[in-house]
């Protein structure tokens, strides 16, 4: 990802189970960082849990700015959540990706792709917690249970013409279940969502496909894995499945596997200098993102995140 600003992948950690409270009484990291699409979670996937540093009866606010970058591409993001009660996260979130490589798509018709492309995304998310407690069942087998939308909306910019051919619409809507769970005693956090979902590369290429494409929804798995290793740096790593709805379509064109989608992996490292600030730092595999423009090439880079709580 070339020439960029601040990617929405921030890789989050709930792992401070031995770690001091902040002055709410939450303890530190419990209320995660900020997904690709602004939700509190790992980088690029929710997870159960609600973001700030709010607990029952209070009203937290967080920010954060990411940026990724791989070979061919950059995408840069930042948003603000608020959470209510430790029940309710509200997230909005914004998206800036560099799509200059789609101007070769002019060679294959006349799309009119203007140089230097950018594809912008906003992201309005709703998450609320409907069991368990993270912290407070961390001895039980009890995982904390959430349910969450992210309703999407793309401006594609010159690219809304390659949209156009391709069939996707540039809104839509994903659900999704996620299920966290703390091990205290092995300092291990596992979480797994269950997302319901037609987005192209995240929305960022629309949503849905003409036939032969896949336009309606389908289930699609994430899973993370965290450890701390102190009681405020982590490690861990994350794995999240992905829908390749346009294969077929680009196959029945003659374009073979030019439009496939791959799944996306990271493995992260997370640091809390305080209660209220979280670094983190990760090797990314976005796996081949439109690979007919970029000679096949998987997309591996890095992203780099920020977050503030409260």
């Amino acid at each position: 990802m070339k020439n960029p600003r601040l990617l929405a992948m921030s890789v989050g950690l709930l792992l401070a189970a031995h770690a001091a409270q902040a002055d709410t009484g939450k303890l530190l990291l419990t209320g995660g960082v900020s997904s690709i699409g602004g939700a509190a979670g790992g980088g690029l996937t929710p997870w159960a849990v609600i973001g700030t540093n709010a607990t029952a009866g209070e009203v937290g606010f967080s920010g954060y700015a990411t940026r990724a970058a791989t070979q061919d591409y950059s995408l840069n993001g930042y948003g603000v959540a608020v959470g209510l009660h430790d029940r309710v996260e509200l997230s909005l979130a914004r998206q800036d990706f560099d799509a200059s490589p789609a101007l070769a798509l002019n060679g294959i018709a006349p799309f009119g792709v203007a140089p230097g492309q950018h594809i912008k995304m906003d992201v309005i998310g709703l998450k609320v917690k409907v069991a368990g407690d993270a912290v407070l069942d961390a001895d039980s087998w009890m995982p904390q249970i959430a349910v969450g939308l992210e309703h999407k909306r793309t401006r594609p910019g010159s690219i809304g013409s390659v949209l156009d051919f391709l069939g996707t619409k540039t809104s839509g809507t994903d659900v999704y279940v996620s299920a966290t769970k703390l091990l205290l005693a092995q300092s291990v956090l596992v979480n797994g969502t269950l997302r319901y979902t037609n987005a192209n590369q995240n929305g960022l290429l629309g949503f849905g496909s003409a036939a032969p494409g896949k336009h309606s929804r389908s289930l699609q798995p994430e899973f993370s894995i965290a450890y701390l290793l102190s009681k405020n740096l982590a490690v861990g790593a994350e794995y999240r499945f992905k829908p390749n709805n346009l294969q077929a379509l680009g196959a029945a064109a003659g374009l073979g596997a030019a439009l496939r989608e791959d799944d996306w992996k990271d493995i992260f490292i997370a640091w809390a200098p305080t209660k209220n600030v979280s670094v983190t730092l990760a090797y990314v595999d976005l796996g081949r993102i439109v690979p007919g423009i970029t000679n096949n090439r998987r997309q591996t880079g890095y992203y780099l995140s920020a977050q503030v709580a409260f």
